[in-house]
């Protein structure tokens, strides 16, 4: 690094959350960083030794501002964001170090994409692309011969947004008009469900090698949408099955053209081998790059990943990495970095309504093992069940030696965060009454999902009660056959039914008189959310 480093700025899109490592990262290898986003008021504004707001969409704005700095520029940043295209096109524009514009994009419109992979027999789901143009097209003739189930994605968005399954031709019309209305460009695709375990991958690619720097397991809930709902790493899939999800992600990278920088796959195992669902030109997003693996490896992957835009050899990936022997011939060799200990990332819903307040945060951060709790909601914030993975209420991420403990720490800490939601809500009515829109048949799906077996148990038991007595803990009043469903089901926060009475007993210790079945029914719909409403609302 030369003495003028300090004075030199590393050009960072976006101000979020997800940009916060990249932001340390300049920061301590001698940078300023100036952050640029549209919204001034992003979490990590405070934090830029500058701050410009610009549309990470216009380009040429950015590169303006990019070549207004001269030679105080020294890289350009992106981590987690829709906008490595942008990265790509200010960086050739300035002659700093990234993927080529063109891979850039290839990496960030999908339909460019799959036809990349077309070409270059990297398997992918076949596809189409559909404008809202076309729609009339489709509804007239273009149904009829079309199989189901269907994925419909935006060209160019992330999170999850707009991207669902099409079930039936019913679906058909709202679903694809949904994920046009996420797209930029005012275009989807639709193409062929892939079935099978999903994992996420990032790398870093320069020199004609690419080392591995995290491989997880994605844990997918649901249907028709497809939520995150937490992400463990590493993996616990098999490993020669693991190297050929690895070998496939490096013939998909070649195939994009990318050259230089971070690539991020999502990537499922099928009945056929691997077949990518996308390959990203950054680091990933969902506390994958910037947390969960440093925690798990010890390597600080954004400051590694700063090196390489900087022009800099990544001299603490090199130290660590191993060569990973793949018994095929790729377009690169292929190194990887093993995890010392196991991270485990859930995040945390809601039923719909307005938050009241949020309880035992602080009980969370306690857990033993558990490095971060990071609410998204707050009191007086509107929630809903999400449909898609910026509609999560928060996520909390445990580490340790032990795969096991990692994992039930986090979901411990899932299960003791509250969201006590504010009483006579319309919304709140509507899902408890299991009210559901004609194109998204059973979602919401019930917090405790049961047989019908385990359904005629609860139900049973709480008709023979009839009531649950004025301030009585309800606890306390299960039957041996209630019990054995109460303590091995689970919701959507992993919590057993026996302990969301529990919790219920400990919030509401004092409460009217309440008719058992619809106190159960609530359960069974809502979780101790449901519960706690049916109370405030009496």
């Amino acid at each position: 690094m030369s003495d003028s480093a300090e004075k030199k700025y590393v050009l960072i899109l976006g101000a979020g959350l997800m940009q916060r490592p990249s932001i340390e990262a300049v920061r301590e290898l001698g940078y300023r960083s100036l952050v640029v986003d549209a919204n001034p008021a992003a979490v990590c504004v405070p934090f830029a030794d500058r701050f410009e707001q610009v549309d990470l969409k216009d380009r040429d704005s950015l590169a303006s501002l990019a070549l207004s700095l001269g030679s105080s520029l020294a890289a350009v940043f992106t981590a987690g964001t829709d906008f490595s295209a942008s990265v790509s096109y200010v960086a050739e524009k300035c002659s700093l170090k990234s993927h080529p514009f063109q891979a850039a994009l290839n990496a960030s419109d999908k339909t460019l994409m799959r036809s990349c992979f077309e070409k270059a027999s990297v398997p992918s789901p076949a596809f189409v692309k559909v404008a809202r143009a076309d729609l009339a097209t489709y509804l007239k003739k273009g149904l009829e011969a079309m199989t189901f189930p269907k994925v419909v994605k935006p060209v160019d968005n992330m999170g999850a947004r707009g991207c669902r399954l099409i079930r039936s031709p019913d679906e058909f019309l709202h679903s694809v008009e949904d994920a046009v209305s996420y797209s930029r460009t005012g275009k989807a695709i639709l193409e062929d469900y892939m079935d099978g375990p999903e994992f996420s991958i990032d790398a870093l690619l320069y020199d004609g090698t690419l080392t591995i720097t995290g491989f997880a397991d994605r844990h997918i809930f649901y249907s028709p949408y497809f939520i995150e709902m937490g992400h463990t790493m590493p993996s616990s899939f098999d490993e020669e099955k693991k190297k050929e999800l690895v070998a496939t992600f490096a013939r998909g990278i070649a195939s994009l053209g990318l050259t230089h920088g971070a690539c991020k796959a999502d990537i499922k195992y099928t009945a056929s081998g691997p077949m990518v669902g996308e390959i990203a030109a950054r680091l990933s997003g969902g506390y994958m790059s910037g947390w969960t693996y440093p925690y798990a490896s010890g390597l600080n992957l954004t400051k590694e990943a700063v090196k390489l835009a900087l022009g800099e050899r990544p001299d603490q990936l090199e130290e660590a990495r191993q060569p990973l022997e793949l018994g095929q011939a790729l377009p690169f060799k292929v190194y990887s970095i093993p995890c010392t200990a196991t991270s485990a990332e859930r995040a945390w819903i809601s039923i719909p309504g307005r938050v009241k307040e949020v309880l035992a945060l602080e009980k969370a951060e306690t857990e033993p093992f558990v490095r971060n709790v990071m609410p998204r909601a707050a009191g007086g914030d509107r929630v809903d069940f999400p449909r898609n993975n910026v509609e999560k209420c928060g996520n909390v991420i445990a580490v340790s030696k032990c795969r096991e403990l990692a994992v039930q720490a986090a979901e411990n800490a899932v299960s003791s965060i509250v969201l006590r939601l504010e009483a006579n809500s319309r919304e709140t009515d509507a899902f408890l009454a299991g009210t559901e829109q004609f194109c998204e048949k059973g979602f919401p799906p019930d917090a405790f999902v049961l047989d019908d077996e385990g359904k005629e148990t609860v139900l049973s038991f709480a008709s023979k009660l009839g009531s649950i007595r004025k301030d009585s803990p309800c606890s306390k009043i299960g039957d041996a056959g209630f019990l054995k469903v109460a303590e091995n089901i689970r919701d959507w926060n992993h919590r057993s039914l026996l302990a969301t009475l529990e919790l219920f007993d400990r919030l509401c210790p004092e409460h009217p008189e309440l008719d058992a079945l619809k106190f159960f029914e609530a359960a069974i719909r809502g979780g101790l959310q449901g519960l706690i409403y049916m109370r405030d609302s009496c």
